[in-house]
């Protein structure tokens, strides 16, 4: 173990176990900078794309705002 490690193992053996979560969120923070979360970011981008449905290249807007509309509020009490 280097010097460097052993002198911030040190400071966080003196610091109050209340204020250690601070610390682990900068730690966090900082492992974040180094693509560590660079995967997670990917994995979530893989599964969004699995999810995302294909849509017709003519697409008629005014039909499918009708059926949405219909859909959500069907006759709204209108009659």
């Amino acid at each position: 173990m280097t010097k460097l490690r052993q002198d911030a193992l040190s400071l966080l053996e003196e610091i109050p176990e209340d204020k250690l979560i601070f610390i682990i969120q900068i730690m966090e923070g900082v492992a974040g900078l180094y693509g560590q979360q660079e995967e997670k970011r990917e994995k979530a981008f893989h599964t969004l794309e699995r999810l995302r449905k294909k849509v017709p290249v003519q697409l008629d807007y005014e039909k499918e705002l009708a059926a949405y509309r219909e859909e959500r509020y069907g006759n709204a009490g209108v009659n």
